[in-house]
C-alpha cells in the first residue's frame, strides 16, 4: 500500500499561515477546538502552535526518506515535530534534524530542499489527489484508490483497509 504525497494549498507563503489568519477567516478558538479533538483522541497537542506552515519542504525530504528507505521513520517524527513538539515543519533547519535522525544525509538533505527536487511528483499527486475530490487538508489518498476526506475516526480507516484486502492487526 502507498501513502503519497499532496500538497492541497500550494499557495501558501514560504512562511506559512499565521493562525490569527486562521481565526479571521473561519472564526475565533480555532486552537481551542484542534486542541479538543487531539485531547479526545488521546493524542499530544504542541499547543503553541503560531502558524501552519508550508509543508511543500517537509514533502520533499519525504520523498527523499523513500527513496532511501526511511518514510517509515520519517513520517511518524514529522508529525511528531509539529503537532507534539509545536516545530515548523517547513523550517530547513528542522528538516535537517529530523532527517538526519533517521540516518539521511545532511549534505542531501539540503540539496533536496534547495533544488525543489520531487517537487514535479509532488504537483502531480497534487492533481489526481484534487481530481479524486479532496479539497482540504487533511485528506488521504490511500493505495491511490481511496480518498479520505477530513479527519476520521480510526474505524473508518480500518474499513477503508479491509475493503482493499487488508486484515486488522490483532
Amino acid at each position: 500500500m502507498a501513502w503519497r504525497p499532496f500538497d492541497l494549498h500550494p499557495e501558501y507563503p514560504p512562511e506559512g499561515i499565521p493562525f490569527s489568519e486562521l481565526e479571521a477567516r473561519y472564526g475565533g478558538g480555532v486552537a481551542d477546538r484542534q486542541r479538543a479533538m487531539f485531547d479526545q483522541a488521546g493524542l499530544p497537542y504542541a499547543g503553541n502552535l503560531e502558524k501552519i506552515p508550508n509543508s511543500r519542504r517537509a514533502l520533499m525530504l519525504g520523498e527523499l526518506a523513500r527513496e532511501r528507505g526511511a518514510f517509515a521513520a520519517l513520517h511518524p517524527r514529522l508529525f511528531d515535530a509539529y503537532w507534539a513538539r509545536g516545530l515548523d515543519i517547513g523550517d530547513e533547519a528542522v528538516l535537517v534534524s529530523e532527517g538526519t535522525a533517521v540516518g539521511l544525509d545532511e549534505r542531501e538533505i539540503r540539496e533536496t530542499l534547495d533544488s525543489g527536487r520531487y517537487l514535479d511528483q509532488i504537483e502531480a499527486f497534487t492533481r489526481a489527489a484534487i481530481e479524486l475530490g479532496a479539497g482540504g487538508v487533511p485528506a488521504w489518498l490511500v493505495d491511490e484508490r481511496f480518498l479520505v476526506p477530513g479527519a476520521q475516526p480510526h474505524d473508518v480507516f480500518e474499513q477503508v483497509l479491509e475493503r482493499l484486502g487488508h486484515r486488522p492487526v490483532a
